[in-house]
């Protein structure tokens, strides 16, 4: 697979530093085998020289997978509130319909930048899709358990917004069947059952994720 990156103004994209350096990372953030590999990514000359997603002629047509990574940290709202990136998504997200030869893979707050496009009619693209996002619960401990030392910082939107899960599970037509949710401590995703889409909770099912999504572009590819 040939992979590309994308930001915004074509800027190279970094993670987190609290979440790879210093007494954050080590009780909060990637354990180091993440931190290593993180450091070898880096290294590629895909995420050295990233596309912009505001350049004309810009499309996502040209990719078979797009994956909207998630964070907390307030950085990852310039994805989320992307007005080019919902523009480029009202386009795409239908073209996952199956059969179909594209995809798309969300984890944590990367469900938001999909759930937030919205169509014509007022509805989001994901209004008749099952999808997961990080938890409410753990979104809540994360900022109660931090916030003496760390503000707002689990608060992508501030303290007192709401929390991502019910921000995604307003946009579905019925919450109660469309959202999957596990606040089990083993990896857990959801697949669509009539859009070539994944999504994952949070970090600890990054892995799986990547697994299940490579395993889904190949499938589409053939299906096609």
């Amino acid at each position: 697979m040939e992979v590309s990156f994308a930001t915004e103004k074509g800027k190279s994209p970094e993670c987190d530093a609290k979440m790879l350096t210093g007494w954050t990372q080590k009780l909060l953030g990637a354990n180091q085998e993440a931190c290593n590999a993180y450091q070898k990514m880096r290294e590629h000359e895909a995420i050295q020289k990233p596309l912009s997603w505001t350049e004309n002629g810009f499309s996502f047509d040209q990719f078979d997978l797009l994956f909207f990574p998630g964070g907390h940290e307030k950085g990852v709202r310039q994805m989320i509130d992307s007005d080019v990136v919902h523009k480029l998504l009202l386009d795409y997200f239908p073209k996952t319909r199956k059969p179909s030869n594209k995809s798309i893979a969300a984890i944590c707050h990367g469900v938001l930048a999909v759930s937030e496009t919205i169509m014509p009619d007022g509805k989001s693209v994901l209004h008749d899709v099952s999808t997961t996002t990080l938890p409410t619960t753990f979104e809540g401990t994360a900022y109660w358990g931090t916030r003496l030392f760390l503000g707002d910082y689990y608060k992508t939107y501030g303290a007192g917004s709401e929390s991502v899960e019910t921000s995604v599970k307003k946009r579905l037509d019925d919450p109660a069947k469309q959202y999957r949710n596990s606040l089990g401590a083993s990896p857990f995703v959801v697949q669509d059952e009539n859009y070539n889409y994944i999504s994952g909770r949070f970090p600890a099912d990054a892995a799986l994720l990547g697994q299940e999504t490579i395993k889904l572009v190949k499938e589409a590819c053939k299906a096609a």
